[in-house]
């Protein structure tokens, strides 16, 4: 049925009443269906425009009611628009304006659709918080009406490679080539990571995890920040979750957004190298009461957040940025679902990490739900069925469930990992047992309920925190860049500074935070689990002390490209830990230790020991020395016998004796390159029964 004609006298567009599925604007044959989710609205308006930085719309369409609503989808069809024309659109909604009761319509903001396949935010800026009362005017965020995609994917398909071979390299798209010594032709994009693979590939790196690439608000930043002329540089406030970033594109005008970051995936596909991407479904850029109306508070704020019940005007924040989404809401959860799907279906990616996800495990009462629908959803969905799914097992509203969180195949990042072996490396005492069980998959947290040792991803330093270099650096964070006095950031680090803070030309010092940098990768790497480092630990980059470079979006954050040269041995020992983690099966394994004898070697699984041999010294409070052999399972494989001496003294250790082979010593932390590290044809069989260990070192040995 057509609805009306087009008042406007260049376009005559004609106009029908549309369909309520599917959501979002989509191209057909004879035009674009466009369709949002509103329950609560009383009167719906589509604004067209010419291009991105137009600043009136050439077409406003009234949407009727009795017609061009179905339940509560308002939805049009503009005929003869197939989306090759490349327009802009909003919506504006119009409904109660009371938020006390939780609405807040608002007729004269134009709204970005939820939906969006592709975003501009060339005329955007947003309003300052000034206090709930803070007016808002000016152009919105826009969506883009595409044509159906036709992108030649060449054969690709998502990898499926077994997560206990990934070597996760968590990286920054545009922090990655943005510094002027890439010399990529287009720094900050996704153009500049394919020009980045050789390098990645060298390192030995299989999967890399993006910081959040979802369209997000620059600019969501408190206000003080923001006077200091720094913005959003992380990514964690996405408004846009069906949208490539238009800041990482190099034609962000164009509507190309999906094909750049199509490029960049079948470029990465090709070299072997997953793609997992970091997504944000705890929150959203709209911040709280004082925040803007983006999306989602101006079509379906009482569904879309959690609220507070004695006051609906308040958001609850479970996830320390303003706003809650209320995930397990019908609708939320389907869309939640409908994005990640999207994602695996258009752009092949591999796998996603889910940040604050225990938010996903709250109900609509904000309390925690086992069996929370989206969850479940997520883990049994078919189009996701070989998709890595990682989650960040907490939130800020006290949540923890590293151990605990619902599904099966969810992996998790292990923040006990984490802490456990920042405390062992930096020289606690006591650790041992709690270490060996780190090292080994952590049992404790998986083995009851039937998972495996590759649902716990091994971390020591990720985005958020110190780097590795100063994690060995500094005792205190010196977050005062951030214009926030020093109060934002984490306050319990574990990180010692070898004794001097920050930087220092002392050679004594230089030397023992080089060791313990390679202790920390050494100790990664032989860990059962899934290892992941955050891009430039591996070239001891440093954030000067900062540990929360959010809103750092300058030389601070950026990798520097002179540092695999100027840092070569740490750059070294880090790609041959690497290759040595992938030249031994037996450190990747798929299911937990048992103690039984291994049939070919006549050993158990695995022996632990501490000063002594098969005595391990799990209750000695004053411990600071663990030692394991690990037998091999195939003839051609060799045992592995690894010394970990975290103490300040030097002291010798007996070696397991093993029928018909001999021990050849290939890693050595507390030496020079290149004999940290020994390439197998240089390396010398031990002849002695015993070994000498430095301090604060890590040892391993291979029986041949």
């Amino acid at each position: 049925m057509q609805l009306m004609t087009p008042t406007c006298k260049t376009i005559p567009y004609t106009i029908h009443a549309g369909h309520r599925y599917p959501v979002g604007a989509t191209p057909m044959e004879s035009g674009t269906n466009f369709c949002v989710f509103s329950r609560h609205a009383t009167r719906m308006q589509l604004l067209l425009y010419k291009k991105p930085d137009s600043r009136q719309p050439f077409q406003t369409i009234e949407l009727n009611p009795e017609i061009n609503r179905t339940f509560f989808f308002w939805h049009v069809f503009i005929e003869g628009l197939t989306g090759k024309e490349k327009i802009t659109y909003t919506w504006k909604a119009d409904g109660p304006d009371n938020p006390e009761a939780g609405y807040r319509f608002n007729p004269e903001i134009e709204l970005l659709d939820p939906w969006s396949r592709a975003t501009t935010d060339v005329l955007w800026q947003r309003p300052w918080n000034r206090g709930p009362k803070a007016h808002q005017s000016g152009p919105s965020m826009r969506a883009m009406a595409l044509p159906k995609n036709s992108y030649d994917w060449q054969g690709d398909v998502p990898l499926r490679r077994p997560c206990a071979e990934e070597i996760i390299y968590e990286l920054h798209v545009g922090g990655f080539t943005r510094h002027p010594n890439s010399e990529v032709a287009h720094p900050g994009t996704f153009s500049g990571v394919i020009e980045k693979i050789p390098y990645l590939k060298n390192l030995g790196i299989n999967a890399i995890e993006l910081l959040p690439v979802m369209a997000y608000d620059e600019y969501d930043v408190p206000d003080q920040v923001r006077d200091l002329g720094l913005k959003n540089y992380w990514g964690y406030a996405t408004h846009s979750f069906f949208s490539p970033h238009p800041g990482y594109c190099v034609r962000p005008l164009s509507g190309e957004h999906g094909n750049e970051f199509r490029d960049m995936v079948k470029a990465l596909h090709k070299a072997g190298i997953s793609i997992i991407l970091d997504v944000v479904y705890n929150h959203t850029a709209e911040g709280g009461a004082d925040g803007p109306i983006i999306n989602f508070k101006g079509m379906m704020n009482r569904a879309f957040y959690h609220l507070e019940k004695t006051d609906l005007s308040k958001y609850r924040n479970f996830s320390g940025c303003g706003n809650t989404v209320n995930c397990n809401h019908p609708l939320v959860a389907r869309f939640i679902l409908e994005s990640l799907e999207y994602w695996v279906r258009e752009f092949h990616v591999d796998g996603f990490r889910f940040d604050l996800a225990s938010i996903l495990a709250r109900g609509e009462d904000g309390n925690p739900m086992y069996h929370a629908p989206v969850v479940w959803n997520i883990e049994f969905s078919d189009i996701l069925a070989h998709t890595r799914l990682i989650a960040e097992a907490w939130d800020a509203g006290g949540l923890y469930q590293v151990g605990g969180f619902p599904g099966y195949r969810w992996a998790e990042w292990n923040g006990r990992y984490r802490d456990v072996v920042r405390r062992f490396v930096r020289g606690d005492k006591g650790l041992t047992a709690e270490f060996a069980t780190r090292l080994t998959g952590s049992s404790d947290l998986y083995q009851a309920q039937g998972r495996l040792p590759t649902n716990s991803i091994n971390f020591v330093t990720c985005h958020d925190g110190f780097t590795l270099y100063d994690l060995v650096s500094y005792n205190e964070k010196h977050n005062q860049a951030n214009g926030e006095n020093n109060r934002d950031g984490e306050d319990h680090n574990y990180s010692w500074n070898c004794g001097i803070e920050g930087k220092t030309d002392n050679p004594e010092i230089l030397a023992l935070r080089l060791r313990l940098a390679k202790n920390f990768i050494a100790i990664l790497m032989l860990s059962q689990g899934v290892p992941m480092l955050p891009a430039g630990d591996e070239v001891l980059r440093s954030q000067q002390g900062n540990n929360n470079c959010y809103c750092q979006d300058n030389e601070l954050s950026w990798f520097d490209w002179t540092l695999p040269k100027k840092n070569r041995e740490m750059y070294r020992f880090t790609r041959q830990m690497i290759g040595f983690r992938k030249r031994h099966p037996l450190l990747m394994r798929n299911r937990f230790f048992t103690g039984k004898t291994v049939k070919i070697s006549g050993m158990p699984d695995i022996c632990w020991h501490g000063k002594r041999l098969h005595k391990p010294q799990w209750n000695d409070p004053e411990t600071q020395v663990l030692a394991c052999t690990i037998s091999r399972v195939e003839p051609e494989e060799e045992d592995l016998h690894l010394i970990f001496n975290m103490s300040e003294k030097k002291m010798r250790m007996y070696l397991p004796k093993i029928k018909h082979r001999q021990w050849y010593r290939c890693i050595n932390t507390s030496q020079k390159t290149p004999d940290d590290i020994i390439e197998k044809k240089r390396q010398r069989a031990i002849q002695a029964q015993t070994i000498r260990i430095n301090s604060r070192s890590v040892v391993v040995l291979e029986s041949r």
